[in-house]
This record gives C-alpha cells, structure tokens and sequence, in this order.
C-alpha cells in the first residue's frame, strides 16, 4: 500500500509540474533514521521564480501550489484512519520530516532555505472544531500546508484523458480505464470541483 500511495502523490506533484526526488528508497529496520530517510519527497517547480507561502490556511488546495516553487513532503498512508490533534502527539515520527536536520538536508540538496514543509494525509476530522485544532497543532510544528488524498485523487481524475495511454504510469491508467468503463467521471467531481473543466 505504501508503494500504490506514494504513487499518487508523486502523479499529482509532476502533474502540478514539480521535479520529484525520493532521497530514501530503501529500509532498514530497528536501525536509526538518518536526515534524508525522514523525507518522503523533495519537490521543485523551475517554473516558479518566486517562492512564497501567502495562503492563510494550512489546508492547501492545487491553487496554493502555483506560488511554491519547492518543498520538502512527507507522506502518510493510513487511509482507514482520521488524524486529530492526538495524532501527532501520539505518533510523533509522522512529523519528523519536517524537523531542522531534515530541512538542512533538502537546503543542502535544493540549493536554498525557502522550503516549505507539506503533509500529505488520508483524511482529516470532519467536525470544524476538531479540524482547527489539528492543523493548529501542525502549524505549531513547522508544517506549512496539508494536501489531502481526496484532493489529489480529483486532481489526477480532471487531469487524465482516456484518449491517451499511460502505460508509463500505473496510476493514471487505471484511472483511465475506470473512466473509460464508466466506473468513474468528471461529472461525479463536480460537488468537489465545480469549477473545474470536462476533460475526456
């Protein structure tokens, strides 16, 4: 599962034009983590000249990317789970990715220090109260914007097109095919995209 997850948000990061980097391809269990085993990604957009974080909430939509021209990701793939404020408090290592060694890490490789911290999590609570008090607790801990699976999936389904063959990526053809079989269309995305464009 962890394979098929960082697919997806590889698939959205390249489909908003980011060069994508995964310093850690391996795992060695019982064994400390060093800097760059805690990123999942690192992320940069040449096309962005200007690097700035403007949004005023953490809760980021594809939009919010346009002005981000790097990043350092960390991703989270228990999809059968809510995270609240308690979350993080329990399972601190989800947040290690954004730690000041890691950070220094992705200077080093980047080449600058505007990097922004982005958290990639199934699904966060549904209650407002809830909601604020778990992206207050990320903030408090250096992260800058949380993208959520369900907004990455929309994105990937708006953006492809069941004229052409993604036999390069496992992801996007399956997302094909469910469109072109009718299991799945731009018109069942409206409630969540309404401004968004028919494609395919």
């Amino acid at each position: 599962m962890a394979a098929v997850t960082e697919s997806v948000v590889r698939e959205y990061f390249e489909a908003l034009g980011y060069l994508v980097s995964q310093p850690r391809k391996y795992v060695l269990p019982g064994k400390p983590k060093t800097a760059e085993e805690e990123i999942d990604f690192v992320i940069e957009n040449p096309r962005i000249t200007k690097h700035e974080i403007t949004t005023n909430t953490l809760l980021w939509t594809t939009e919010d990317f346009s002005r981000v021209a790097r990043a350092v990701v960390g991703v989270v793939g228990w999809h059968t789970d809510r995270f609240y404020a308690r979350t993080f408090d329990q399972e601190p290592e989800i947040l290690r990715f954004a730690r000041p060694r890691s950070i220094r890490y992705a200077e080093r490789m980047l080449g600058s220090t505007a990097i922004a911290k982005v958290l990639c999590l199934p699904r966060l609570p549904a209650s407002k109260a809830l909601l604020e008090k778990s992206l207050t607790v990320l903030k408090r801990r250096g992260v800058d914007g949380v993208v959520t699976f369900d907004r990455m999936l929309v994105e990937l389904v708006f953006r492809t097109d069941t004229k052409r063959n993604y036999e390069k990526s496992d992801i996007l053809q399956v997302i094909r095919l469910l469109k072109i079989h009718g299991l799945l269309s731009n018109d069942q995305l409206e409630l969540f995209a309404p401004r968004r464009r028919r494609k395919g």
